[in-house]
Parts: structure tokens; sequence; C-alpha cells
């Protein structure tokens, strides 16, 4: 860990000089990429240096000891540093893992109903509402891509992008299938029923970074249906877009103008292509995504919404929250905390 440790300060001192080069300064590409990487790696080589002095004032204090009039403050702070760089030394550890680099892209959440019926699309309108007002409180911005909605209030299917720092990062584990068991407003009974929700959570790529060949696109237009007025139902606005080699289709209602509508798409499909590709270049990571995205099957869950005992289980980590009421309103950070803390829990105990 050590000689990773010294390679990464070593580069640290290299990128400081590099970016007050008034060569590089005024090559503002590469003085930005510079800058980057010299901010992704400041917090270790930070840490790292407190590492070291916390070490150095250990053997300080061990050779103080031998004085007589010092050695009582010598052991306090021996002590004092012991406790301090076995905590130093478990944070290099979790510095040191490696980072997700979608981390800190926007994001783009697909709901879908699933198993259920009307009340899966109520349910799935229930998760939409609950992604946004999470987003509200992180301030972030949400635009919807497209949005298919039933006669009652339903959502068939919704497609929405949320930017903001970090947000991948913080929503990347909701992707799965998400069950509800509750007595829907529909039955007259009182019988609880069970719905599912499948939730898909993409990073917002650049166009750099999925290379898509504009011969391999079918593109139609046709007229919105659902809301919007008049102005989106009159007119041909709406976006189909075919990647013919994948099979891929996305669609795109939700603008006014078939170029607005085209934008959006194309965010959804290079999105799309990205996770495919990933699914395909790595196996294990495509077996994950298969159990937690599924079919919206009820018996491929990840997490229960269990209204009767107002109970949220999250069943990767069997966590669960009391606080229906306030979780449906966007108030998540408790959960995807211990999801986060068990993924890096995972990966110090594998060595990643």
């Amino acid at each position: 860990m050590f000689k990773k440790l010294d390679g990464v300060e070593k580069r640290y001192d290299e990128l400081t000089e590099k970016i007050s080069d008034p060569a590089i300064i005024a090559d503002n590409e590469n003085w930005t990429k510079y800058m980057k990487e010299h901010a992704s790696i400041s917090e270790i080589v930070e840490t790292y240096r407190e590492y070291k002095k916390c070490n150095q004032s250990i053997e300080d204090a061990k050779e103080m000891l031998n004085d007589a009039e010092m050695s009582d403050l010598a052991q306090i702070e021996l002590d004092e540093n012991r406790e301090k760089i076995v905590q130093l030394e478990e944070k290099l550890k979790v510095l040191l893992l490696p980072k997700d680099p979608n981390d800190e892209k926007n994001v783009i959440i697909e709901i879908r109903g699933g198993a259920g019926g009307e009340e899966a699309a109520l349910f799935a309108a229930d998760l939409f509402r609950m992604y946004t007002m999470y987003a509200e409180r992180k301030r972030w911005k949400i635009e919807i891509l497209n949005m298919n909605e039933t006669g009652i209030g339903g959502i068939k299917e919704v497609s929405f992008l949320l930017s903001g720092k970090g947000a991948y990062s913080r929503l990347k584990f909701e992707s799965g299938v998400h069950r509800v068991q509750r007595v829907p407003d529909t039955e007259s009974s009182g019988r609880i029923h069970t719905s599912t929700v499948t939730v898909a959570v993409l990073p917002e790529l650049e166009d750099v970074e999925v290379e898509i060949n504009d011969d391999d696109l079918r593109i139609d237009t046709y007229r919105a249906s659902g809301a919007g007025g008049q102005h989106v139902n009159k007119t041909s606005s709406a976006i189909r877009i075919t990647h013919n080699p994948t099979g891929i289709v996305v669609e795109c209602q939700n603008e006014r103008s078939q170029i607005q509508n085209r934008e959006s798409a194309m965010k959804m499909l290079r999105s799309r292509l990205y996770d495919k590709q990933l699914q395909e270049q790595n196996s294990k990571y495509a077996q994950d995504r298969k159990s937690q995205v599924g079919s919206g099957d009820r018996s491929e869950k990840i997490r229960t919404y269990n209204y009767p005992q107002g109970r949220i289980t999250d069943h990767r980590i069997n966590f669960s929250i009391y606080q229906m009421e306030d979780f449906l309103n966007g108030n998540l950070d408790e959960m995807i905390d211990a999801l986060n803390a068990n993924d890096m829990a995972n990966k110090l105990k594998s060595g990643e």
C-alpha cells in the first residue's frame, strides 16, 4: 500500500508543477485535464502526509520516554498518535479503492411498471415522485425525457435526467425490482396486493464516450400521445430512434420540437449502449445487473415497500426503515448511505 502511496504522492508533485507552468496554463484543454487529476488525488496525498507526520510523532515520542521529566507527556502523545495512525491507515485503504469513473456523472433513471397492472403503474408514479423529491433536496436539475402515463394517475414508463454533482454515485444502487405490498385504492375488499416496478439507473454520457454511427440509426417521427396539450398532439414532434445493430429502441415525446426530442432520445441511447457494452465486457457486472433489474417478476426483488407495516426493506443488505411517508417524500439518504457502506466494505474485504 505504501509503495502505491509513494507513487501517488510523486504524481501529485508532478501535477502541481504542471498546473503552475505558464505554457500549460495557456493550453486550456491540458490544464483542465491536469487540474482534474490533481484534484482527484489531493485527499489521498494530504491524508498520506498526515499519516507520515503522525508516524514521525510516534518515533519522537518513543525517544522522549527515556527522559524522566518528559516521559508522562511523551506517553500521552504516543497513545494519541497511535490511535490516530490506525484511523488514518483505515482512511487510506478506503481512499485507495478504485473509483467508479461514472460516480460524478449525471444520471438517467428509467422506471417501468412490472407485475400488477394499474397498481404497478400507480406505484411507478410514486417512485418517480420519490426520486424527483430526492433530487430537489439535493438541488439537482430534473429533466423528463419521456413519459407514458395511464388514465388514473399512473405511469407505464418514464425516463428522466437528474443533473448534479455525484448524482450517479448516490443512485446507482437503485437499479432493480422494487416490490410494493399495499391495498390499492381500486380494491373494495381491502385485500393486500403485491406489484412490482423496475428501475434502471444509467450514467449520462458525452458524445465522445460512445461512438454512434448515424447509418446505424432509424429515426421515426410520430404524434405525441397523452398529456401535453394541443400543440404536442397536433404535430409530429415525437421521436423514436432504433439502433439497428443492437435493436435498442428509445422514444421521446416530452419536448415541443423534434430537435429537442431527438437530443433527449440520443442521451438515452448513448447511456443504454454504454450499459450494454459494460455487460458484454464484464460478465460479473452483467450477472449483477441481471439480478438487479430482472424482468419485473415479483420474485426478482431488491426492495420491498410494505405499507401495512410501514416498512421499507432492502433485501441485498437486509436493512429496513420504518418511515414510509418520509422515505417516499425523498428522504433516501439513510438507505443510500447503508448501500454505499456495504459496497465499500465488500471491496475492502475482497481487496479490490
